[in-house]
């Protein structure tokens, strides 16, 4: 018999609202449904929402779909969504899960445009707030700032996101690769990376297929 998920009331935390914590609730040791969170001083930030795809042994299933029951207990407390970029698998569980959260969702020009296409594909009835953000400019959320880098992907506008906090700067890569001659956009930032890396970095989480 399957046991019961015991959740935590937000008011039960078991880590002080200073830590610097990353929870993966998707994505990890698995392909799709890309979903991460950091936390700090009592505060959350998302960074992507996807999904996955079905195999063989799951019959009249179209899409898979991470559980944000953790985040969703917490959101009053979530800062904002952040995309990386518009693959599915990174961003196709917006139209299905953000009435749990209801934040303001981020992503560079072509990331947010395609998710409104995809919004309005979907005919949803609710209203998301959406907001470009550009490269090498840092943007404050609460506790965390954030800088997006460029990356070179096989889709336009992807990004590297720099979290930084008053107890130090994370990495999240996003997907990437570097490609000298790419045939869509440019290639990946070495150089801002290079900075970033001068700078100090508490934590790099990788985050690329395979």
């Amino acid at each position: 018999m399957a046991q019961a998920k015991q959740w935590i009331h937000p008011s039960e935390e078991r880590f002080s609202e200073d830590e610097l914590i990353f929870v993966p609730l998707g994505g990890s040791s698995e392909i799709g449904m890309n979903v991460n969170l950091y936390h700090y001083q009592g505060r959350w930030l998302m960074v992507d929402c996807g999904i996955s795809f079905p195999d063989e042994t799951m019959p009249g299933i179209d899409v898979l779909l991470p559980d944000l029951d953790f985040i969703a207990q917490r959101a009053d407390r979530l800062d904002a969504l952040i995309l990386t970029h518009a693959h599915e698998d990174h961003f196709g569980a917006v139209p299905y899960l953000w009435q749990q959260l209801q934040v303001p969702v981020y992503g560079t020009r072509f990331t947010i445009a395609l998710l409104k296409r995809k919004l309005a594909e979907s005919r949803i009835d609710f209203k998301i707030p959406m907001h470009v953000i550009d490269y090498n400019v840092e943007y404050k959320f609460s506790s965390f700032a954030v800088e997006c880098v460029q990356l070179n992907h096989s889709i336009p506008d992807p990004a590297a996101l720099v979290i930084r906090t008053d107890s130090g700067n994370i990495v999240h890569t996003g997907d990437w690769k570097f490609d000298e001659t790419p045939h869509l956009g440019h290639d990946t930032d070495k150089e801002r990376l290079r900075q970033i890396g001068d700078e100090g970095v508490l934590a790099m989480v990788g985050d690329s297929t395979n």
